[in-house]
């Protein structure tokens, strides 16, 4: 089981004013934020994601073929999660739609964010 995922950052200031409307879509919400790092959960786990500058002190870059993907109760929730990703400064990776070479119901959208990280959230959800 997973506990938490963790993307780097060059600016977690920057990085709060994308991700604190793009993950309220999705119900999570900044748990913290001190240094570089920051925290986003929910009501029911503290920490499921986070941002954070390299322990190593170095640049941080988006890794090529590596992503996120998050969860989404229904159709809706991927359209207006793209819709606010775009709307706060981040790049289209993936319209949404149906992925049929994954599943027939996988609905997903994918979106870039100000680092250049490449996220997604997705549903299986018919509605």
């Amino acid at each position: 089981m997973i506990h938490h995922v963790s993307l780097g950052t060059n600016d977690a200031a920057r990085a709060v004013r994308f991700y604190d409307p793009v993950l309220a879509v999705i119900g999570l919400w900044r748990q913290s934020m001190e240094g570089g790092s920051v925290g986003y959960g929910s009501a029911a786990h503290e920490y499921l994601f986070a941002l954070e500058k390299p322990v190593d002190g170095r640049e941080a870059t988006a890794g090529n073929g590596v992503h996120i993907a998050f969860a989404a109760a229904h159709r809706n929730v991927v359209d207006e999660f793209y819709r606010v990703a775009l709307a706060n400064g981040g790049t289209d990776g993936g319209a949404p739609g149906l992925r049929p070479r994954y599943d027939g119901n996988y609905y997903g959208a994918f979106v870039h964010d100000l680092d250049g990280n490449k996220i997604e959230v997705v549903t299986y959800s018919a509605s």
